[in-house]
């Protein structure tokens, strides 16, 4: 009996060609919602920029930088046209130009101080600036001392993470700068001339999540506005507030703190996170143009007075490598509080202290 081929069902197949292009449908339209949904949960929400439409009100002094952008700045101490010196001074983390100044105004009046704060870009009431850099920090800097006319030189001072502005300043305006001082400034983990075994020792005893959160700052910047507003794992201790990245010193600073109205607290991160709080972190962790232990003396002519401040009982800026940055740049004088935290600069001891070595 001869074998015949049957012929495919042309009904049959039409149905499998259309279930299969059905499936493939459904497979790229369900990875195009994916890929949709996760862009827009990386994607930080656009600034609230003080003075627009929408945004909050302008109520504070403020200078219109060369690109465009606006300097909220504030002024304390003695007049300046009574000074004997200019202190700009550089705010940190989660803080602005409203930081609490807790120097003695007996010594302020004594020396003739003259204090400039100002909200760094996207604090505050100061424009966020996209572009935001050690470098730019450093010429906003040199910009708000022109306009407000300080002079050929003047002081700088930075606390935490206003730290890397004044390395920024030591870098890229040194001509400018009559002394620097930096109190317990954040340490970039990735700078070149760091041992990596040292580096990596300290890093690791950092909280876990805060080693996730700074790998993320340095290594993948477009993602850690998902990885600090996410609820599925524990991200910034220092943006939550935890307690324990407080020494016992800090803790009765902020006890103490706490008693002072600060009204415009509320202002810090009115333009919004991303702007303030993570692009700070952005810039501090990521890449640097420059290595910071490859500086030079920026004031050679002179006895140099550039200091830096450091606690040893600090949780969140490590002595280790504070210790190791002075030690590669002889002409910084390291001063290191045995029993201090992270809060040095509130405490009025030692910031009138701080204050007296950066103006001998």
């Amino acid at each position: 009996m001869q074998n015949r081929k049957r012929k495919p069902n042309a009904h049959y197949t039409s149905l499998n060609i259309n279930h299969g292009m059905f499936v493939t449908a459904i497979i790229v339209l369900s990875l195009s919602v994916l890929v949709m949904w996760a862009y827009q949960k990386i994607q930080p929400p656009p600034p609230k920029i003080c003075g627009s439409p929408n945004g909050p009100p302008v109520t504070s002094p403020r200078i219109k930088l060369s690109d465009g952008r606006y300097l909220a700045y504030r002024e304390g101490g003695v007049p300046k046209e009574n000074s004997k010196y200019k202190i700009i001074l550089v705010h940190g983390f989660d803080n602005s130009k409203d930081m609490i100044l807790v120097a003695s105004q007996e010594l302020i009046e004594e020396l003739g101080i003259y204090f400039l704060s100002f909200d760094r870009a996207g604090y505050g009431e100061s424009d966020p600036n996209p572009k935001r850099s050690v470098k730019s920090e450093a010429f906003d800097i040199q910009e708000l001392a022109d306009q407000l006319q300080l002079g050929d030189t003047f002081y700088v001072l930075g606390f935490s993470m206003g730290g890397y502005p004044i390395w920024g300043c030591l870098k890229y305006i040194p001509h400018r700068l009559a002394g620097a001082a930096l109190v317990a400034p954040v340490v970039n983990y990735w700078w070149p001339s760091f041992p990596s075994n040292l580096s990596r020792e300290v890093f690791k005893k950092q909280f876990l999540r805060d080693q996730w959160g700074l790998r993320v700052a340095h290594n993948i910047p477009q993602l850690l506005y998902w990885w600090l507003t996410q609820k599925w794992f524990p991200s910034s201790s220092l943006i939550e507030g935890n307690p324990e990245i407080s020494s016992v010193n800090d803790k009765a600073i902020i006890e103490k703190m706490s008693e002072i109205p600060t009204p415009h607290q509320n202002k810090v991160r009115q333009q919004g996170l991303f702007e303030s709080l993570h692009r700070d972190l952005m810039v501090g962790f990521g890449t640097w143009e420059f290595d910071p232990m490859h500086l030079t003396n920026p004031l050679p002519q002179t006895s140099s007075s550039v200091h830096i401040w450091q606690g040893y009982e600090d949780r969140i800026v490590p002595a280790q490598l504070q210790r190791y940055v002075s030690s590669r740049l002889p002409w910084i004088q390291y001063h290191e509080v045995p029993d201090g935290g992270h809060l040095l600069l509130y405490d009025t001891g030692i910031f009138d202290s701080i204050l007296r070595a950066l103006l001998h």
